[in-house]
């Protein structure tokens, strides 16, 4: 696999063979400057691999890829040193004077300032996962790498943490290439959504422009077009329980458990009786 330093993504004809198995197929790419791009695809589909190719952190392929030299990856673990302050993690790896500013300047940027001299297992699952955004932020990369990033946070927190993305990538614009299985995270985030399967980009969609509303009709017709693409149902039918009955059909009635059921007057009298007796 040959690999040269430019401003924008270039891949031709990245193949990558595990044993047997062809994850990629002779994959072509192009991600401009500044341009947010999300790849989806099924499990096992080959996303991370290719995004693991344009890291540098695999090279057993082969074909051509062309990258900046500037490049940062945030995973959907953390992997913060929990022996390490925080703002130490932040600055892992680089080199220089004050280190320690411009991981308070990175913290700053996603909220954490406060937390600059926290050990990480005291940090939440959302603030660990914006103290990785940190750590890529304070190497300045010309391409953002994200893989999963939110999918272990909960609902609520993977929004804030999108809608953070989103301002970050607004002030920085790296090239962005964001791996994902949520359908609806990629259509508000990305300028455009590739659809990856059996080896190959298969599938390619431009996005509205911002901004977005999930209920927008444009949106919804992409989402369902991205579901088909996926394989997923888009309309889910009621299960066989659930259909109502006919007016000839006996309706169902909940019995009570046989210790919910409430003694009648002569068993309350037996009960008594028996009482008096012992």
């Amino acid at each position: 696999m040959t690999t040269t330093v430019a401003r924008g993504v270039r891949v031709r004809g990245l193949r990558r063979v595990f044993g047997e198995r062809t994850v990629l197929d002779g994959v072509d790419l192009d991600i401009a400057p500044g341009e947010f791009v999300a790849l989806l695809g099924a499990s096992g589909s080959g996303k991370s691999t290719l995004l693991r190719a344009l890291a540098g952190l695999d090279g057993e392929g082969s074909g051509e890829i062309s990258v900046p030299g500037k490049r940062a990856v945030v995973y959907q673990e953390h992997r913060l040193l929990p022996w390490s302050r925080v703002w130490d993690n932040v600055v892992l790896g680089l080199r220089g004077r004050d280190l320690r500013k411009r991981a308070e300047a990175a913290l700053a940027e996603v909220g954490l300032t406060a937390r600059a001299d926290a050990w990480p297992l005291t940090l939440s699952g959302g603030e660990s996962q914006r103290v990785a955004l940190a750590r890529a932020l304070v190497r300045t990369p010309d391409l953002l790498l994200l893989d999963e990033p939110f999918g272990a946070l909960d609902a609520l927190t993977r929004l804030n943490a999108q809608a953070l993305v989103a301002g970050l990538w607004a002030e920085h614009r790296p090239a962005v290439l964001l791996v994902t299985h949520d359908v609806e995270e990629a259509l508000l985030l990305a300028d455009r959504a590739l659809l990856l399967a059996d080896g190959r980009i298969e599938r390619e969609y431009a996005v509205l422009p911002q901004p977005r509303s999930l209920d927008d009709p444009g949106f919804i017709a992409l989402r369902r077009d991205l579901l088909d693409g996926l394989g997923a149902r888009t309309v889910l039918q009621p299960p066989p329980a659930a259909v109502q009955p006919t007016s000839s059909a006996r309706p169902t009635v909940l019995q009570p458990p046989p210790a919910a059921i409430q003694p009648t007057s002569s068993a309350r009298q037996t009960r008594a009786t028996a009482k008096e007796a012992s």
